[in-house]
């Protein structure tokens, strides 16, 4: 069970992947989650640095998606100035939305990776969908209760991961 928690990877942010290690591994897809990985929830654009990056990316030749839980006008309007593949109340940790991005782009899903601030909505997706999940820390969390005690568990989880690591 805990398998299917585990990311593949997990970093700060999204500048600390190695996207380079990436494209030698063969992924050539990559899934962004929008809230709290790229941007905080009360902003709804990318920045200049977020814009940098999917430049960088386009340039390595990824074929970019933002798969998100948030509403068809946040995610559009987040995508106006990058005009990538998107999906809107993808309804995380289910996988559909993953697969039918996979099967559009005509990929396999070992090509194919996903980025997301959750366990339990973008890598549970990912595993579920069969393919590479990196997880980054969130920019900035909400204050609800539900986020409070979400965040609480994930942290559980990843002390539990690296006591497992460590083991090895």
């Amino acid at each position: 069970m805990l398998k299917k928690l585990k990311p593949d990877i997990y970093v700060d942010d999204i500048y600390a992947i190695d996207y380079e290690a990436l494209k030698h591994e063969g992924i050539t897809g990559i899934i962004f989650d929008i809230d709290n990985t790229l941007i905080p929830y009360e902003e709804s654009m990318p920045n200049d640095k977020i814009q940098e990056l999917f430049d960088k990316l386009k340039e390595m030749e990824f074929v970019i998606s933002f798969i998100s839980n948030g509403p068809k006008k946040r995610v559009d309007k987040f995508n106006t100035r990058l005009n990538f593949y998107t999906r809107h109340r993808a309804c995380k940790p289910l996988s559909v939305n993953l697969r039918k991005f996979i099967e559009e782009v005509n990929l396999e899903k070992n090509q194919v990776a996903i980025i997301g601030d959750q366990i339990f909505t973008d890598v549970i997706a990912g595993k579920c969908a069969g393919i590479k999940t990196i997880l980054v820390r969130p920019i900035k969390p909400r204050n609800s209760i539900i986020e409070k005690i979400k965040r609480r568990l994930e942290s559980k989880l990843l002390q539990k991961f690296n006591e497992m690591e460590m083991k090895r």
